[in-house]
Parts: structure tokens; C-alpha cells; sequence
């Protein structure tokens, strides 16, 4: 174990011990809720208040495991006061990262100094059935401005 691998458990720990932006908001003008991911018992909320195409504020309630409720937690750091388009390009950055868009399968090479504290997720690549726990709140988030953007 390496230094950097003790300082992303940490980060992890920290995110799920003490979840940043956590609870309802009241009045979101963007809801969602993800279905269950039956391996963890994950379950993820996402309320977000977005004005004139920022993510002004957003809270997120749920259940789930250390990864899941870390990667919430995470995220919602990362896109808050962002705009839609620079939260969708962070959306695509993280899901290179641990390699679940329609790529070749291989983790992309990531910028760590780009995506910050989120690279503490990217040893998730190592344990394929918990890349569902990490990005079950991105893709709730997605669900969510999707929804809002139809509307």
C-alpha cells in the first residue's frame, strides 16, 4: 500500500462518515431517485436547484454502501455552482475514469489535478461489481438534468 492509496481511503472514509450536501431541499427545481442496486442496497435522491443553467445548490438523500455514499458526496462537491454543461462534461470525465462509458473498457488516463478528490474513486476500476455503487448518484444526477432539460 502505497501513500497515495492511504490517502484516497481516507478521502473515502471521510466522504462516507461526514456526506457533504446531504438532505432534501426545499423547492428543487431538479429531483430524481435511482432505482436500488441490489449488490449494496444503494439507494440515491438527488435534489438540485438549477438557475439560469447552473447548479446553484444540491442535497442528496439515500442509503448504500462506503463507495456509493462517498461518491455522492464527491460529486456533489464537484458540480455545485457549476454550469449544466461543464457538470455534464464532469459526468463524462468520471465515467472515463473508472471506465464505464462506451470506450474500449480500459480506464482512460485522467488529469488527477482535473478531477481532484474524485480520483480517490478511481481504484474502483480494481473491483468491477463496485462500479455500480460509484456511479449510481452520477447517473441519477444525469437522470435528473435530463428530466429538466426536457421540461
Amino acid at each position: 500500500m502505497n501513500d497515495l492509496d492511504d490517502l484516497y481511503r481516507e478521502i473515502i472514509l471521510d466522504h462516507y462518515k461526514n456526506p457533504r450536501n446531504q438532505g432534501v431541499l426545499e423547492g428543487p427545481t431538479v429531483h430524481a431517485q435511482e432505482g436500488f442496486n441490489p449488490l449494496c442496497g444503494d439507494e440515491v435522491t438527488i435534489y438540485a436547484q438549477v438557475e439560469d443553467g447552473v447548479v446553484v445548490d444540491i442535497k442528496i438523500t439515500g442509503q448504500g454502501c462506503s463507495i456509493s455514499r462517498s461518491s455522492a458526496s464527491l460529486m456533489s462537491q464537484a458540480i455545485k455552482g457549476q454550469p449544466i454543461e461543464e457538470v455534464k462534461a464532469t459526468v463524462s470525465r468520471f465515467k472515463r475514469m473508472i471506465a464505464v462509458e462506451e470506450s474500449e473498457g480500459e480506464p482512460e488516463q485522467i488529469d488527477l489535478r482535473v478531477v481532484g478528490e474524485l480520483a480517490a474513486l478511481q481504484g474502483v476500476v480494481k473491483f468491477p461489481v463496485r462500479i455500480k455503487c460509484a456511479t449510481l448518484p452520477w447517473n441519477t444526477l444525469m437522470i435528473a438534468l435530463e428530466d429538466a432539460q426536457a421540461h
